[in-house]
């Protein structure tokens, strides 16, 4: 049996976040977040994988995956470290980032706002503040400015549905939510201000507000960018589980998926393409959620590689524009599970390409171990491990088995045995 050809132009990559990666992000609300006490994670990110300086080498390890994408994000806090202030140095570096991908082969599809924002943004009214779609359709434009000629396509925001989706499958206990209250409140004394925001800690009494702040500050980004590049395909990304029903779990179901995505998708109607994040699937009962058996995720969910899949047709059904595949991946310290979950879920997701859903790529999260916010260094995603004291990044097999898969649908090999 052999892989059937995707499109030339479908994009394989892998996907990384500043915060997460470059380190010392010392101007950015989350920063500020992991030093407020109380605070709700675990650890500081600190140095998180020195990314910020082991660019180069890290896009050629993305390039020796046979890859031909890279999205990564630029960090606000970084180019604007202080309101007003913009600092060419960052603008230099990203650009630098831009073209050594070029250089290697690499589409950049570039993220405006992965989750972090600059200090001084989340002490002035954060995303709900009434000039915070001017501001941050400002930052969007001193990038497209500066490199947007050579970006594959941009990603606006990234998951701000993410604190709705993780409230309605009560991901975080309620104690969890109390200390966001804290946290928030501490930060805000601290920072000698009415109130502190950011986009990945919302209390659950603010989620509609968020939403339609978020919303606000996407349509002025998308004004902003196609101001510069109207032919820059742009769009948001969102956290989407595959929520599925088994008999009489449908209503609940559909509950979910109206209230934890809905919004936007339609928003997405409007946009170049829709960016799936998908991490499980979600299996509804009509008393609530079912775990089936089988192998677990550290989320603690049932392993399910063509969740994927799922995700990408509903969200095509419901937006009606493309899928990017920004992020996928597993949460697991056994890479032997890792590596057997990604050639099953690009299967899957071949197949319904296939089916006709179209689809312009799939990013893989991610490129390393790195710092996954309120939980730390704890949870693993990465294809590639780091020494914590070196920063030296070593392979795990889970990168030769997404090396292999990409390389098998690329030129049409026969399928390989599962393993």
């Amino acid at each position: 049996m052999t892989h059937s050809r995707l499109p030339a132009d479908f994009l394989w990559g892998v996907a990384t976040a500043g915060h997460q990666n470059e380190g010392d992000n010392t101007a950015s609300d989350t920063w500020f977040l992991e030093h407020t006490s109380p605070s709700l994670f675990r650890e500081p990110s600190g140095p998180a994988c020195r990314g910020y300086e082991h660019w180069a080498a890290d896009l050629d390890l993305v390039a020796g995956l046979g890859l031909n994408a890279f999205r990564f994000s630029v960090e606000w806090a970084r180019v604007e470290p202080e309101r007003g202030t913009v600092s060419t140095e960052a603008l230099d570096h990203y650009e630098r980032m831009v073209d050594g991908c070029l250089e290697r082969g690499l589409a950049p599809v570039v993220t405006f706002s992965h989750f972090t924002a600059p200090h001084w943004f989340a002490a002035a009214g954060s995303w709900t503040a009434a000039d915070a779609p001017a501001r941050f359709a400002e930052q969007c434009d001193r990038v497209t400015a500066r490199f947007g000629d050579r970006l594959a396509c941009a990603v606006t925001l990234n998951e701000p549905n993410l604190e709705q989706l993780l409230q309605a499958g009560a991901k975080l206990p309620p104690e969890a939510e109390r200390l966001k209250e804290d946290m928030l409140a501490a930060a805000a004394r601290a920072a000698g201000s009415p109130g502190y925001g950011s986009a990945n800690v919302i209390p659950a009494g603010r989620q509609e507000e968020f939403q339609e702040a978020f919303t606000r500050a996407h349509r002025a980004a998308r004004e902003a960018v196609k101001a510069r590049r109207a032919d820059l395909p742009l769009g948001v990304s969102i956290a989407l589980a595959d929520e599925v029903a088994v008999p009489g779990g449908e209503e609940r179901r559909d509950a979910k998926r109206a209230a934890v995505y809905g919004h936007w998708l339609r928003e997405a109607r409007h946009d170049d393409f829709i960016g799936v994040q998908n991490y499980e699937r979600i299996v509804h009962g009509p008393d609530g959620e079912v775990l089936p058996d089988g192998e677990r995720n550290g989320m603690g969910t049932v392993i399910e590689p063509a969740s994927l899949a799922g995700a990408v047709r509903y969200a095509h059904e419901v937006a009606g524009v493309p899928v990017l595949v920004t992020e996928h991946g597993i949460q697991t310290a056994d890479d032997t599970q890792r590596a057997a979950f990604i050639p099953a879920a690009v299967d899957a997701l071949a197949a319904e390409i296939a089916a006709g859903t179209p689809v312009l790529g799939y990013c893989h999260w991610t490129l390393m171990d790195n710092f996954e916010w309120i939980f730390g260094y704890g949870a693993q995603l990465g294809l590639h491990e780091v020494d914590r004291t070196t920063f030296q990044r070593r392979p795990k097999p889970s990168a030769a088995a997404y090396a292999d898969v990409v390389r098998r649908y690329r030129d049409g090999l026969p399928r390989g045995p599962r393993t």
